[in-house]
């Protein structure tokens, strides 16, 4: 996946269309000169529909259409015939993406399965014909209802990445690495700071045919939760992972307090982070030899945790075996 081709976040302005106006048309027939009301209603707007695609990774394809316009609604006629409903305008996008009101930040909804369908805003309705005004004492009703305007506004999608596994780290942690180790995604890979710039998704085969995806999210730095680095931009995709792997490397001069560092920029970004399953491995572990990995365990005593290498392959069969364990204890 490009860089430049991962967009996860569009603020578009949506118009539904208006609906059509009933007709006040009065029935007049060569040997029916009174025949009364027989005017049809109007069709209702076109609403802006989103659905779900699980073949979409993006929202590329909205980075430059800001402006969304659904079909008006036509109006009603004689003889009881009804005006054609509005086009309506269908958004896909993928799964996880969020919808929100740009203007209040309410939460719309949040589209989780292939075909979901939401209106993002709703067309108008169409207006009554007269026919439907018709009484006793009022047998030929002259007026019909308007059509209802049709609604607009600024709205936002917004996507977060659907993974059964989330890595979290520092930047240069080897997330990318792991992630190109077990699975067949190519990221992006170099010993400096922010090398990924967007989520990567990989497929991990496991034993009996079965996988799992993970996810190797941008790297975490202190202060992510105030936006920096790539701060809040990236933190959102963490949310829709069933658990974390949290990445430290071997020489890390402290790994305790790394851990904690992570843990409190997801508390602080959305304390329900806290909720999820997370595992902790050390990673570039291969130049460590059992005399320092005890005293890295020891140092780590209270928090569950194993040692990897993603160039030697130490401990990744055993990692996965511990994945699969925890996205399968529910």
């Amino acid at each position: 996946m490009a860089d430049s081709n991962f967009v996860d976040y569009v603020k578009i302005f949506c118009r539904s269309g208006n609906g059509g106006a009933g007709s006040a048309h009065l029935r007049r027939e060569k040997f029916v000169p009174k025949g009364g009301p027989d005017g049809g209603d109007g069709g209702r707007g076109g609403h802006v529909v989103v659905r779900g695609n699980a073949q979409m990774w993006t929202l590329l394809h909205l980075k430059y259409k800001k402006h969304i316009f659904a079909g008006h609604g036509g109006a009603g006629s004689g003889h009881g015939s009804h005006g054609a409903d509005g086009d309506d305008v269908v958004i896909e996008v993928p799964l996880g993406t969020v919808a929100k009101d740009a203007e209040t930040g309410e939460f719309l909804f949040e589209i989780t399965n292939d075909g979901d369908t939401h209106y993002l805003v709703e067309g108008g309705r169409g207006g009554l014909g007269n026919t439907h005004f018709k009484s006793a004492t009022n047998q030929t009703p002259r007026y019909a209802q308007p059509g209802e305007d049709g609604s607009e506004g600024w709205k936002i999608l917004e996507l977060k990445i659907l993974a059964d596994v989330g890595l979290v780290g520092f930047p240069s942690a080897g997330k990318s690495t792991l992630l190109s180790v077990v699975s067949a995604a190519k990221p992006k890979i170099a010993d400096y700071p922010f090398t990924t710039l967007v989520p990567n998704l990989g497929i991990v085969s496991y034993r009996d045919d079965q996988s799992f995806v993970m996810a190797d999210i941008p790297g975490i730095i202190e202060g992510a939760h105030e936006g920096r680095g790539l701060g809040l931009r990236f933190l959102r995709h963490i949310e829709r992972n069933s658990m974390l792997l949290f990445m430290i490397p071997a020489d890390s001069k402290d790994h305790r307090k790394e851990y904690y560092i992570l843990l409190n920029e997801l508390e602080k970004f959305n304390p329900e982070l806290l909720d999820k399953d997370r595992y902790l491995v050390v990673c570039k572990s291969d130049f460590l030899d059992e005399e320092l990995q005890e005293e890295i365990s020891k140092e780590l005593h209270d928090i569950p945790h194993d040692f990897i290498s993603s160039v030697t392959g130490q401990g990744i069969l055993k990692l996965k075996d511990k994945i699969w364990q925890i996205l399968n204890s529910k």
